[in-house]
């Protein structure tokens, strides 16, 4: 089987920032990234310390999002750079890895 190198990026965010449906939409239509998964976290928390967690009877909609896409090394790093007006630092890791190939 062929293998071709590929960055992954994970994002972490909040419902709360209201920032998903701009970045899945410009992740889709601007920068045409190869895949996007979209993750809802049932708990979690961030530099603040404050915890994210959603109950039984709770309306709230303040969970942890994880947004996670691949592209070419260089791609991922370009939009990583564009995507700097929705991803607070601190809250993007990104690895590489290899996809297999269709021949």
């Amino acid at each position: 089987m062929k293998y071709i190198p590929v960055t992954v990026a994970r994002l972490y965010l909040s419902e709360g920032d209201h920032r998903l449906d701009a970045l899945v939409r410009r992740l889709h239509d601007q920068q045409r990234v190869r895949g996007v998964t979209v993750f809802r976290g049932i708990s979690g928390f961030g530099p603040s310390g404050r915890i994210h967690e959603s109950h039984l009877l709770d309306l709230s909609l303040d969970l942890p999002l994880v947004v996670e896409f691949f592209d070419s090394p260089q791609r991922v790093a370009t939009i990583l750079d564009d995507l700097q007006d929705l991803i607070p630092s601190g809250h993007a890791i990104v690895w590489d890895a290899r996809m297999n190939a269709t021949d």
